[in-house]
């Protein structure tokens, strides 16, 4: 498959990704599902907003597909498609996934077990607009898995990227039910040197691919769920970015 830079497709990343030309992404920064928000396999096989929403928010937003695995099909699904982006990514390439508590450790393995280096973890602090519970700690974190394609440069034309960004969840700019705040990922993509052509098969609502955009990279982008592909696709051509393609 030849995909256009500045571009996002519809399908099923495992797909998309198997058709990709190899070493022709400069980072990987990718918000995928969870298959999380309960402690037993019956809970986390729900539908996303009864897991991931409270209340009355539960119909904000669109469900979305793939949030549905146990946890041994997720770690192999992981590993899958980290194994197809390790092939894509140029050498040194960074590489920064999304993760809540429970899937760290599946996280952590399944990016060394498709061949990634593993360099650390920095969080994202929610900040205290979040749900409190009484008598238990505020759920106001959610981690960034990082990595590299073998060895890093020292010389790499990348800023020193803070271990902790606090940033809340803006009403005004949650376009999906697991979104993550534009500028969140905004400094997120800066792992990525400056001009880099940056990779996201897990696009959602198009956050990352928007931040991208914003920070000057170029970026390519796969979502599954044809709704929030068209949502994507609509905040990109808002900014004057419209993907090339029409699938």
């Amino acid at each position: 498959m030849k995909v256009q830079t500045n571009d996002l497709i519809l399908g099923d990343s495992l797909k998309v990704l198997s058709g990709m030309a190899s070493e022709t992404f400069d980072a990987l920064v990718t918000d995928p599902p969870y298959s999380s928000g309960g402690l037993h396999i019956g809970a986390r096989q729900q539908v996303p907003s009864s897991k991931y929403q409270q209340g009355c928010s539960q119909s904000l937003h669109r469900e979305f597909l793939g949030d549905h695995r146990d946890q041994r099909s997720h770690m192999l699904w992981m590993t899958l498609w980290l194994s197809e982006c390790w092939r894509l990514l140029k050498d040194g390439a960074p590489v920064c996934l999304f993760s809540d508590w429970r899937q760290l450790p599946i996280t952590t393995d399944a990016l060394q077990a498709a061949g990634f280096s593993w360099r650390g973890i920095a969080v994202w602090d929610k900040t205290e607009g979040v749900r409190p519970q009484l008598g238990r700690f505020r759920a106001q974190a959610e981690y960034i898995v990082w990595g590299s394609k073998g060895g890093m440069p020292l010389d790499r034309k990348a800023p020193v990227l803070p271990g902790v960004i606090r940033e809340s969840v803006r009403k005004a700019d949650k376009h999906h039910m697991t979104g993550k705040p534009t500028e969140l990922m905004r400094q997120v993509v800066k792992i990525c040197e400056p001009g880099g052509r940056i990779l996201d098969p897990f696009a959602g609502s198009g956050t990352t691919l928007v931040a991208a955009a914003l920070e000057g990279y170029q970026w390519v982008g796969c979502e599954l769920t044809a709704h929030y592909h068209k949502v994507a696709r609509e905040r990109l051509s808002a900014i004057g970015q419209a993907p090339l393609s029409m699938h």
